[in-house]
């Protein structure tokens, strides 16, 4: 399959820096890889640590299928679940486990996915109006186009595609399909394409971009999964433990920086020279603010170009 063959994990070597402290001297650690993909990660740290046991998540039955498939030389220690990120604790009760000691999160949509033609979520190719990360779901792109009112469909397209033109857009959305000319991703890219002034469609690559991110995360749930997941994920680990997330668009950065904010806010009042007892913060930065891919990583790896990386780790109960 070629997306096997171009699937080349984001920022590894970072990933694995990171996560290493936590990990290392254990006697049976545990990583959640809450977006196992195409388990490009996974291997990785399955490799680097012959004691490690894997939780690996994903929606995407076919990409978790290829990962089980590639990661079988590991099957004593990798336990896979269908399921999105948020549903962590639930995961760890099944298995009996109370904390983690690694949490790693590539957001976004997989190479594996785009890759696939029919699923719907190149602008580049023509596909039907699919866009399901997860298969068996019901919301696809073609519903959302085809039942959503204008302020429902404009609204989307400003919120989750930052869309400029949002309204118009939206206005000839509902035009298209009433004519029986909104069919497929070809479709909507040419609406898209017609409803931008030709000024603002010669700046920022392909105007249908934002259009298409909108309508995946509204499909996906996918801002809503991530405030979720982002709690969730930090309850888990134990004392020591550390949690790395790549986004790569800024409404995904914006909830990650914020809950990492809260977590390592102190409680004690402004002023004061030192943490009061049971104030200090239970969480610290790994890294100030947010990592990009290195340079080399940007030429080589196109879709690592608009990562940012956070980290964070558990320093109290």
């Amino acid at each position: 399959m070629s997306a096997e063959i171009a699937h080349i994990p984001v920022a590894l070597a970072r990933c694995v820096d990171l996560l290493t402290p936590a990990i290392v001297n254990k006697s049976k650690p545990y990583l959640i890889d809450a977006t196992l993909g195409l388990g490009g990660h996974a291997k990785a740290f399955l490799t680097t640590f012959p004691n490690l046991q894997l939780i690996g998540f994903d929606r995407d039955s076919k990409a978790l299928e290829i990962a089980a498939a590639g990661l079988s030389q590991f099957s004593d220690r990798t336990h896979f679940f269908h399921n999105t990120y948020d549903e962590i604790d639930s995961i760890l009760n099944q298995l009996g486990i109370t904390a983690v000691d690694a949490i790693l999160f590539d957001l976004g949509v997989s190479s594996m996915q785009l890759d696939q033609a029919d699923r719907g979520f190149s602008y580049s190719q023509d596909a039907p109006l699919d866009m399901r990360m997860d298969q068996s779901a019901q919301l696809t792109a073609e519903i959302v186009l085809n039942t959503y009112n204008h302020g429902e469909l404009a609204k989307i397209l400003q919120n989750y595609g930052e869309e400029k033109f949002a309204s118009k857009i939206a206005e000839n959305i509902i035009k298209a399909r009433s004519s029986g000319r909104l069919k497929s991703t070809k479709d909507l890219a040419e609406i898209v394409k017609e409803s931008i002034p030709a000024p603002a469609r010669r700046t920022g690559g392909n105007p249908a971009k934002r259009t298409f991110q909108a309508l995946r995360i509204e499909v996906n749930q996918e801002l809503a999964v991530l405030e979720r997941a982002i709690p969730a994920a930090l309850s888990a680990l134990s004392v020591g433990g550390r949690l790395v997330v790549m986004s790569y668009q800024s409404l995904e950065d914006r909830i990650v920086k914020s809950h990492f904010a809260q977590a390592t806010k102190s409680n004690t009042p402004l002023g004061l020279p030192v943490d009061l007892p049971n104030s200090a913060a239970s969480y610290k930065l790994l890294i100030s603010s947010s990592q990009a891919a290195d340079e080399s990583e940007q030429l080589s790896n196109p879709r690592s170009q608009s990562m940012r990386l956070r980290a964070i780790e558990r320093v109290a109960a």
